[in-house]
């Protein structure tokens, strides 16, 4: 005999024998205004350009990145992560696009904004890592290094002009130490006290990240173990979440989503802040691959996995299936 009886009188199955029985009982369920879209948008292109690592997913001129904005707003989507794509050309050591008020990523902010206003959160990605001709989140001293102090200082600028340029969340997603506080004040004292940061807390270095890196058509050269975590390690997210807390940090992520479940439940056991999770493009992109080959059923299989992430504890999810997951959960 248990709390919960005995068989035969107890039987769990009874709760499981029709859709509409499995629905009242459900524990957690999928709203559209769990999702954000994470977008690309590329400098100099005039047709949509398909990333062909992530079937489904395309690099956008502005104004197709304007129309998705529109869907994902009709949809119900709360928010839509930018990501600019300069030209190759306009690349250099220290990320200028980045920092330009005419960069594509901020003229993207403006556009989107003007379409959607406060209908939509408009995020940013708060990085340099698609701005540098060496393809890393910050800018590098004489032997090479990813220089911490001074990529802050970089930072410190990015959050103002993106802020400027209408964004109403910014996404600082490099990993350096002390970049909440630095932003947080930046943002405040240029005015924009309302701007939110979402802090990607536990960033991992992640395999995962491959299609990302066609999506951005990133310039990397080496890798980002100095400043992303390590895969193996569980309590120095829990350290870079308390830094983050008490520099300000308004919402955390935890990112990639899908390999990080356990991180993500023990973040969001912590909080009482807002937990996101993104689930990054090496996680669509298996999904997609093995439903092409007919391995895997693929809205099964999709929405199986995003309710894993909720279920983890994620109160938002970034996923580039946010719109048509979205539109089909309003159906």
């Amino acid at each position: 005999m248990t709390t919960y009886g005995s068989f035969p009188g107890t039987r769990p199955r009874r709760l499981r024998t029709t859709p509409a029985m499995r629905r009242m009982v459900a524990e957690t369920r999928l709203h559209p205004a769990d999702l954000i879209l994470p977008a690309f948008v590329r400098e100099g292109v005039s047709e949509p350009v398909p990333i062909g690592s992530m079937p489904g997913v395309v690099q956008h001129t502005r104004d197709s990145l304007k129309k998705a904005a529109a869907e994902a707003v009709a949809a119900g989507v709360s928010g839509i992560m930018l990501f600019g794509v300069p030209e190759e050309s306009k690349k250099d050591a220290v990320g200028t696009p980045g920092t330009d008020p005419d960069g594509i990523l901020q003229v993207a902010l403006r556009d989107v904004r003007a379409e959607v206003g406060d209908d939509l959160l408009v995020m940013s990605d708060l990085c340099l890592d698609e701005t540098t001709d060496h393809g890393h989140c910050g800018v590098l001293d004489e032997q090479g290094r990813v220089d911490n102090d001074a990529t802050l200082e970089r930072y410190a600028e990015m959050a103002r002009v993106q802020a400027e340029a209408g964004a109403h969340v910014v996404g600082p997603s490099g990993m350096m130490d002390g970049q909440i506080g630095v932003i947080r004040q930046a943002l405040d004292r240029a005015g924009h006290q309302d701007v939110a940061i979402l802090a990607y807390t536990a960033k991992y270095a992640s395999a995962f990240y491959g299609p990302f890196r066609e999506a951005v058509a990133s310039s990397l050269k080496g890798d980002r173990k100095t400043y992303q975590q390590d895969p193996a390690n569980t309590r120095e997210s829990l350290r870079e979440l308390a830094l983050d807390l008490e520099e300000g940090a308004d919402m955390v992520m935890v990112k990639p989503a899908g390999p990080y479940l356990d991180i993500l439940a023990r973040v969001a056991d912590a909080v009482d802040v807002p937990v996101a999770a993104y689930q990054i493009s090496g996680e669509y992109a298996m999904i997609e691959a093995a439903a092409e080959k007919g391995w895997i059923e693929r809205d099964r299989a999709i929405m199986e996995a995003l309710t894993g992430i909720k279920r983890a504890g994620a109160r938002n999810i970034l996923t580039y299936w946010a719109t048509e997951v979205a539109q089909k959960l309003r159906d």
